[in-house]
């Protein structure tokens, strides 16, 4: 699994650094001798579908029969050192959308540009699993194929899951596909293999989604999001209270979306889970009957699904100063009075609030920097 994370950093991430083309090669070659040609021809399927999610099957086909060929041919003893470098100049023709400003390139900037290069996410997973039947069916007409077209489907549907989720749940499907279709009792196998792998389901559903988020706003509007979700789901609860926990959240995502660490969300959330658990249960009826069971996972899970609480009656929210939104705590301030109106509208949806986040802290930004910045509030 070490080296399997570790051929997938390199080949899925943007971080590379210039460090020459040698260095490159001998990276590649050690993940594909150390994984075997499969491993690192089914890796190199999960990275590319992850990375240009908008890829039909036969564009990833293409690419991944290059960049195992090149391997194949480039990383046996006794090769020319010339042989890989040579070989990496794909061709932009057949290469997924998106690729032709990299392919222009050569050697080691086309290497980074395509390690770099990605596609925007999925909006909605594309990816709908079928019957047992069916499943079994495609898997039987041809193993290798069903695998593949598997793995391109669900990895380019989820790639914003970690990459760790989403390996670990590829192989424990494939896993339960393979021994469920050649069971005597097919239907009572595939039951308790789907329950068995029910967390890892949810949380790559969860993490894409979380992932996705993040990466599209950061980590300052995914912490009020958190925020106001709370706030919804327990109008009683302070600031105070629930500030803590959405900083502790967004920092989860902000370590773990894009970690390679083999068990970085799920060990990282349990502790989440913990926090929110030991604060909350105590106040709040439904996060104590969340936080009764022992797996922090489905704790989690849980509290997510949570619907909103009913609107306390409070007296109306208290806006912040315009000293306040210029100080130094200014976006804890502006965060603070969108929690208080989250809290007296708990049913006002996240994008609407969302909205909000954004116009207000547009205004702060524009305001603060300006020379009378009061007036300029004011007037907003």
């Amino acid at each position: 699994m070490r080296a399997a994370l570790a051929l997938l950093l390199l080949l899925a991430t943007a971080r590379a650094e210039h460090r020459g083309k040698a260095y490159v090669r001998d990276k590649v070659c050690q993940e594909f001798q150390a994984l075997g040609k499969e491993d690192f021809r089914t890796l190199t399927i999960i990275a590319n579908s992850r990375k240009f999610s908008n890829a039909t099957f036969e564009e990833i086909s293409h690419l991944v029969h290059e960049i195992v060929s090149l391997a194949e041919t480039c990383c046996v003893e006794g090769a020319d050192p010339s042989c890989y470098d040579a070989g990496v100049r794909l061709s932009a023709t057949g290469a997924p959308p998106g690729t032709p400003g990299c392919c222009a390139q050569e050697g080691l900037e086309q290497k980074l540009g395509l390690a770099a290069r990605r596609h925007p996410p999925q909006q909605l997973p594309r990816y709908l699993q079928p019957s047992n039947e069916e499943l079994c069916q495609a898997f039987k007409k041809d193993p290798k194929d069903f695998a593949d077209r598997f793995l391109h489907e669900y990895a380019s549907s989820y790639g914003q899951a970690p990459l760790p989720v989403l390996l670990g749940s590829t192989r424990t499907f494939l896993s339960m596909v393979s021994t469920c279709c050649i069971s005597p009792a097919p239907t009572s196998c595939f039951l308790k293999e789907k329950l068995e792998r029910k967390t890892l389901s949810l949380l790559t559903l969860l993490s894409n989604r979380v992932c996705s988020r993040f990466s599209a706003y950061g980590k300052e509007k995914v912490t009020f999001s958190y925020l106001a979700s709370l706030a919804q789901k327990m109008p009683g609860a302070s600031f105070e209270d629930l500030f803590p926990l959405a900083e502790d959240a967004a920092e989860v995502f902000s370590q773990c979306c894009d970690s390679v660490a083999e068990d970085c969300m799920q060990k990282k959330l349990s502790e989440h889970t913990a926090k929110a658990c030991g604060a909350l249960l105590a106040r709040d009826e439904r996060f104590a009957d969340c936080c009764s069971g022992k797996n922090l996972m489905q704790s989690y899970f849980c509290i997510l699904a949570l619907p909103p609480a009913p609107a306390p009656s409070l007296p109306e929210a208290q806006k912040p100063t315009n000293e306040q939104l210029c100080g130094e705590e200014g976006a804890r301030h502006a965060k603070r009075y969108l929690f208080e109106l989250a809290r007296r509208h708990t049913t006002v949806p996240d994008a609407f609030l969302g909205k909000l986040y954004d116009a207000s802290e547009k205004v702060r930004v524009e305001c603060c920097s300006a020379k009378d910045a009061s007036a300029c509030l004011d007037s907003k």
